[in-house]
């Protein structure tokens, strides 16, 4: 793939860019040293199984040109249309749940102990697009072989302990974050999610991007919780 950009900027989030290269596909390009190999047979992988996750067209280096999707982000959504908020919440659920009935890909990192299903680690309401043929699943760079529970457990985490800066935490306090993870944590145990509470936290704390109030309300969180595994 050409090193130059191909069209003009869509997109920007923490780690990568989104550039335009026509209507039917995207170029998501990674800052610094990365490569998208990894991710791009995960999603193909998921693909084949029937996940909805966009097509991968090619994969090198730090470019990995996709389908290009129409629609908005799970958490625009739900900022027009707060009364979907409960609606959202059961199909974040909904799409953990169908991820994890997929089998690992042989060779796949593993994370948060034993576990034999596709993990996704950051699968949240920005990383959701609302299209007309449903929603998709987008962002795996993070993927790995893990214990379902404990990559459900990692989105209550990190939704549950939003601090002020970002426009995540923006927009779920404006669409009722309290709400969303209350329709969201009926699919699961919530029990069995709070006995990998401690592990994925762990991995958060790693985080050099949290601030220290972020990471003493993640350790609050910890304790709250801590008293459903007793």
């Amino acid at each position: 793939m050409s090193a130059a950009a191909p069209g003009r900027l869509l997109a920007s989030g923490r780690a990568a860019d989104v550039y335009e290269i026509d209507d039917r596909w995207v170029l998501r390009r990674y800052r610094g040293a990365f490569t998208t190999e990894y991710e791009a047979e995960v999603m193909r992988y998921v693909r084949e199984r029937g996940y909805p996750v966009p097509e991968v067209r090619e994969a090198s280096g730090p470019d990995i040109v996709l389908e290009r999707l129409y629609g908005r982000t799970m958490l625009d959504e739900m900022s027009r249309r707060p009364w979907t908020i409960g609606r959202n919440g059961r199909l974040l659920g909904e799409l953990h749940d169908r991820l994890h009935s997929i089998p690992a890909l042989p060779g796949l990192p593993e994370r948060y102990g034993a576990g034999d299903t596709i993990i996704h680690r950051d699968l949240h309401p920005l990383n959701v697009m609302m299209t007309r043929e449903g929603p998709v699943v987008i962002d795996w760079s993070n993927a790995a072989r893990g214990d379902g529970a404990a990559d459900a457990a990692e989105t209550w985490l990190m939704l549950a302990t939003l601090g002020p800066p970002g426009r995540l935490e923006r927009m779920m306090a404006a669409v009722g974050r309290g709400a969303f993870l209350r329709a969201f944590l009926r699919r699961f145990d919530r029990g069995e999610l709070a006995r990998h509470i401690p592990a994925v936290a762990q991995s958060r704390y790693k985080d050099r991007n949290l601030t220290p109030d972020e990471l003493a309300e993640i350790a609050l969180f910890v304790d709250r919780v801590a008293g459903m595994t007793r």
